[in-house]
């Protein structure tokens, strides 16, 4: 009987997944996979099937004549224990149980691909995932009290919203602290005269570039000048920004170039598209100085392209902190010239075919490690001109190298370069960069499975190793003519177990007198902090940085660190967590503080609860009005529910630590997150980071809007609710339609419909009001030329409704659909 190998490029191995129940046993959920030899061919004995999952998968709980084996990380492997042949068309269906629960697409394994008896690795993609259509299949355990959405709850949500007149809402977003619009307008036309002086001329080419693309047509009469100089408004911003806009003349006056810039931002959203806009005055400057979005390309890796474009989406809404996450267990994306392993080996994923050393596929990434969205790094050139980029549209680009832990790729790295020297005879060489004590049997595992992810922080290498990495990226700073400010550390989730079991640990903290793991960490970040200092950098790390174990009170303030060079950036306060006042805590004790609270600015969370919405949510799920209604200096004042849809501990805010006056002070801003693990590709970063970018720019920009001042809860939930309708409207009649006149438009997430039956009628509405809603009853897929939506639609027995929201392109969101019962 002939076995494989199948024809070039066919796929031999269909595969089928379905999470059957949720309740097997307490936060255990069972699951089956089903494979089918699809090719006219026998496999032979001996093939596995490797597969990446988020949820550890039991091995001892697999049906009888398989097995499953964790490889490492979120690679896991399945084998038949019996030797014969797979023959065609034979199915196998194969029952097995992991940790926690499945409920969405993101839960289910990703990037299957088939390893033969002889050793060939073949792609076979990601399975097709049954619905989640059952009771046990969309709830995570007995006390998970949040409801699956659907079109009856969002039109519940909804109720309370409603398309405003365009005099009640905004033409500027962020909301600036003053505006007003007589009658009349001005015009520019392309080539309209542009005033400046010569510290302008980046905003002035800007500018230009902005004017040319406006229509030809009669020439306008009016002028721009751009100037530095006195703003008319309170504080000390040298982001402040003054716009006056005459019938023959526009004047943008900012306290710095960067506040001229700020200023042309609010004139590109004002500015019509024949070119005309309205008479008026603008004056503004941000609440915080720090407005700030991270994007992780470590998981899956982002073109130069893709990180421009969001570059420009940040510059649009007046962002000026990009935070670039570089490296991680999965991939390492900086070539650092003395040492080229970080991206010959920690740059790609994949099974190679030549045996080539290389990170293992992750997040569903699959064998072939050129096609794989997990291999790619940004050259010296690639880094350089992001820099500039970001540095005309006055973005700050701060470098995240992540470790001790989180640090896998530069870990194997560095010890396939010591393999290499040793091999060579060069053992002093070898041992330079060494990031891991061979002789350490210790034993952990990551958040993310991985049990030799983390740096062996008392060898003498690892200071070489990181000195070297900074001296690189300040000398492409300086090449690309940018400042460097801050370097981001990481920090975050070292695991329990980890140098437990190193003698080089054992023996430096043996010499320094130490008696705890925690003296030897910190005395890395003191170090890491050294060695930043000495090259005119500051230190910036995740929270775990700036906290250290006190006896009997769990996780505090380490006073050893606090100081303005010293940036922590607070992320783990899910509600429920204990972690909720971290953030102010460590304002309170001196520290640099950004706030990138989970709950409200992890972009990687799914919107909403629902099994086709991508995104972990592990610490709940964030809607754009997550995002928008966040109360930076008070996060407890619309706060409601825990991850688990539980309402919170009456007593929360008693043990709540509150900001005092120099923490106030302290709070730099805020900071969205976009980790990769779920990003793949541009479509999917523009699907997740928007519309929330923009809900967390009007939270980092606009006045404090005093909703934690109402002491009443009603009342202040009304005026959140009010605030988010005109911002709502703002989004889906101004915003968003510019996002789709983009040279490449955004791929923003359209949120479905809420639809409900009533009186033999389809009602139904939209959580950003403004936004075209298209229908059909015959069942057929609605298309933006179909009828549109205005009022309730009349339904005969047997109909079905279905509806989506549209973008001004003809993109729509997810389809809606619902019956009216047959006689």
């Amino acid at each position: 009987m002939p076995t494989l190998p199948p024809t070039p490029g066919a796929v031999p191995v269909a595969v089928s997944w379905e999470c059957l129940t949720n309740t097997a046993r307490d936060e255990i959920f069972r699951s089956r996979l089903v494979l089918a030899n699809v090719s006219a061919q026998s496999i032979a004995p001996g093939w596995a099937l490797y597969f990446n999952t988020c949820r550890k998968a039991l091995a001892a709980s697999v049906s009888p004549g398989f097995a499953i084996e964790h490889i490492n990380g979120d690679l896991f492997r399945l084998s038949m224990t019996v030797a014969e042949p797979w023959l065609p068309q034979q199915r196998y269906r194969i029952d097995y149980d992991s940790l926690h629960w499945a409920i969405s697409i993101t839960d289910a394994p990703l990037g299957f691909y088939l390893v033969t008896a002889d050793g060939r690795a073949i792609d076979l993609g990601d399975p097709r995932i049954a619905p989640f259509v059952r009771e046990e299949q969309r709830r995570r355990a007995g006390f998970d009290l949040l409801p699956t959405e659907d079109a009856a709850r969002r039109y519940l949500r909804n109720a309370g919203l409603r398309e405003l007149p365009e005099s009640e809402t905004g033409r500027i977003t962020p909301q600036p602290r003053f505006v007003r619009f007589g009658g009349g307008c001005c015009r520019l036309a392309p080539g309209a005269p542009i005033v400046h002086g010569p510290l302008l001329a980046n905003e002035a080419a800007l500018l230009s570039a902005m004017l040319a693309a406006l229509p030809d047509g009669p020439p306008g009469e009016a002028g721009v000048e751009l100037q530095v100089g006195r703003v008319t408004l309170e504080g000390e911003s040298e982001e402040a920004y003054e716009l006056e806009i005459t019938a023959r003349k526009v004047r943008v006056c900012g306290r710095s170039a960067h506040g001229v810039f700020n200023g042309l931002q609010s004139l590109a959203q004002l500015l019509e598209a024949d070119g005309s806009l309205p008479l008026g005055t603008v004056l503004d400057a941000p609440r915080f100085s720090y407005r700030g979005m991270m994007l992780d390309v470590a998981r899956h890796f982002a073109p130069v392209g893709t990180v421009l474009r969001l570059l420009d989406c940040m510059a649009a809404y007046k962002l000026n902190r990009f935070h670039f996450h570089l490296t991680d267990d999965e991939g390492w994306r900086l070539d650092i010239a003395a040492l080229p392993e970080l991206t010959d080996i920690g740059a790609r994923r994949g099974v190679a075919a030549d045996g080539a050393p290389c990170l293992p596929p992750s997040f569903g990434s699959g064998a072939s490690v050129e096609a794989s969205a997990g291999t790619g790094y940004y050259s010296a050139h690639d880094f350089i001109a992001i820099l500039r980029y970001a540095h005309a549209r006055h973005i700050e680009v701060i470098p995240e190298f992540n470790m001790p832990g989180h640090a896998r790729a530069a870990v194997v790295a560095m010890r396939a370069r010591y393999e290499r020297l040793r091999a060579a005879g060069d053992l002093r060489g070898a041992l330079e960069y060494l990031l891991s004590d061979p002789d350490d049997r210790s034993e952990y595992e990551s958040v993310q499975l991985w049990q030799d992810n983390v740096i062996c922080i008392a060898l003498p290498s690892v200071d070489r190793f990181i000195d070297t990495v900074v001296e690189e990226v300040c000398s492409l700073y300086r090449e690309a003519g940018v400042p460097l400010r801050a370097i981001h550390t990481g920090g975050d989730e070292v695991p329990a177990g980890a140098w437990l079991g190193s003698l080089a640990c054992s023996a430096k903290m043996h010499e320094q007198g130490w008696t705890r793991v925690a003296q030897l960490h910190g005395d890395f970040v003191a170090r890491c902090r050294a060695i930043l200092a000495r090259h005119g950098v500051e230190f910036a790390g995740w929270e775990e940085t700036a906290l250290v174990e006190m006896e009997g009170e769990g996780m505090r303030p380490n006073p050893r660190f606090a100081g303005k060079d010293f940036h922590a950036y607070v992320w783990n306060n899910a509600w429920g967590s204990g972690q909720e006042d971290c953030a102010y805590r460590l304002a309170n004790a001196g520290y640099r503080v950004v706030l990138a609270n989970a709950a409200n600015l992890y972009f990687d969370l799914a919107y909403a609860k629902h099994p086709e919405e991508p995104g972990y949510y592990w610490a709940g799920f964030v809607e754009t009005r997550h995002a928008f209604s966040f109360c930076p200096l008070d996060a407890l004042a619309s706060a409601d529910l825990d991850p688990m849809g539980r309402p919170l501990d009456p007593g929360l805010r008693a043990a709540m630590q509150p900001l005092d006056a120099a923490g106030r002070e302290r709070v730099a801003g805020l900071q969205g997150q976009l980790w990769g693990e779920n990003a793949r590709d541009a479509a999917r970063i523009d699907y997740l980071a928007l519309p929330r970018m923009i809900a967390l720019a009007e939270r980092a920009w606009s006045p404090d809007p005093g909703w934690q001042r109402i002491v009443d809860k009603d009342a202040r939930t009304a005026a959140i609710e009010a605030d988010w309708n005109e911002f709502a409207n703002r989004l889906a009649r101004r915003e968003l339609p510019r996002l789709d006149r983009a040279p490449t438009p955004y791929g923003y997430r359209l949120p479905p419909p809420g639809v409900c039956l009533h009186d033999g009628a389809a009602h139904a509405n939209v959580a950003l009001p403004g936004l075209a809603l298209h229908y059909t009853v015959d069942g057929s897929e609605p298309l933006a030329g179909g009828p549109r939506y205005v009022a309730p639609v009349p339904l005969a027995r047997g109909a079905v409704f279905r509806i989506a929201s549209f973008d001004t392109r003809g993109r729509r969101s997810r389809i809606v659909s619902l019956t009216l019962d047959p006689p």
